[in-house]
């Protein structure tokens, strides 16, 4: 595409779209997989994936410039979010997931701020803030925090933090070195540490368990830990941080909706109703200003 800013948000759209499917696919090889497996072997299998792609193109090692942020980018997108993510999902819904990660586009913008110098424009942040209101007033309805915070929430809290960084950072190195080349290190770089936490917890792998859950597990390592992540990175890279981050808000539906059809979670009118609201908010957001 000729305009850099529309080709990031069809990039970034195309990632959240993956990345939607994320939790219901934790849930469904959660269905006889060993979580901690899970979190660290789907980064490991991805890592072994990444590999082959810069030994197939000749990558040289990234300049040293660049360790810092990849060391972060890897910390928050390899390490943190898909073990808390995955330790998260065995307690509540893949729709109950979805939706306390929906204030996952705050956080990103937030952290575009700061790593990228990015400067939102006062209506975007009313969008942006909007937005995250509707999804939380949404959980409320739904009644999603009657017990208080749960021990889920406290994970997926800590896992917005740590991926919301590490998407900043990974969308800043995208400019230079491109997305795909990004998410391809950041992995290769955790790699020791995913084998080192496999081999310490000493993770069981059930060879046994359903089709179901070993499709679930394949589609985290290949996709959501991976393929996802070219368009995701080269997305933020050419739209802004702040700005394509915001389509993370239609990721809480794209799960609602993957939580119904693949795991048979009941999906009721409010949720439609509210996932029209937040694509209103997504479409007023993308017009305001980012500098």
């Amino acid at each position: 595409m000729k305009n850099p800013e529309r080709a990031g948000l069809v990039l970034g759209l195309t990632g959240v779209v993956i990345f939607g499917l994320t939790l219901p696919a934790t849930r469904a090889s959660l269905n006889g997989l060993d979580p901690w497996f899970i979190g660290l072997g789907r980064g490991l299998v991805a890592a072994f994936a990444a590999a082959i792609v810069l030994l197939a193109t000749r990558q040289k090692w990234p300049p040293r410039e660049t360790w810092r942020s990849l060391a972060i980018a890897s910390a928050g997108v390899v390490l943190a979010f898909p073990l808390l993510a995955t330790l998260a999902m065995q307690y509540v819904p893949a729709a109950h997931g979805g939706i306390v990660l929906a204030i996952l586009p705050l956080a990103t913008a937030v952290a575009g701020v700061i790593s990228a110098g990015e400067r939102p424009s006062k209506g975007f942040w009313a969008c942006s803030i909007a937005g995250t209101a509707a999804v939380l007033a949404f959980t409320l309805i739904e009644g999603a925090g009657a017990e208080g915070v749960r021990t889920a929430d406290l994970l997926l809290a800590a896992a917005i933090v740590a991926v919301a960084i590490g998407y900043a950072e990974g969308g800043v190195l995208a400019r230079s070195m491109g997305g795909w080349q990004v998410i391809c290190w950041a992995l290769v770089i955790a790699a020791p540490i995913l084998l080192a936490g496999l081999i310490f917890m000493g993770t069981p792998i059930n060879w046994s368990a359903p089709a179901s859950a070993w499709a679930g597990f394949l589609y985290l390592a290949l996709f959501s830990q991976f393929i996802g992540f070219f368009a995701w990175y080269q997305g933020l890279a050419l739209g802004g941080v702040a700005k394509v981050g915001q389509l993370q808000l239609l990721q809480t539906f794209v799960t609602l909706g993957a939580a119904a059809l693949l795991l048979g979670e009941q999906i009721t009118w409010i949720e439609i109703g509210f996932a029209l609201l937040v694509v209103a908010l997504v479409a007023a957001g993308q017009r305001m200003r980012v500098s």
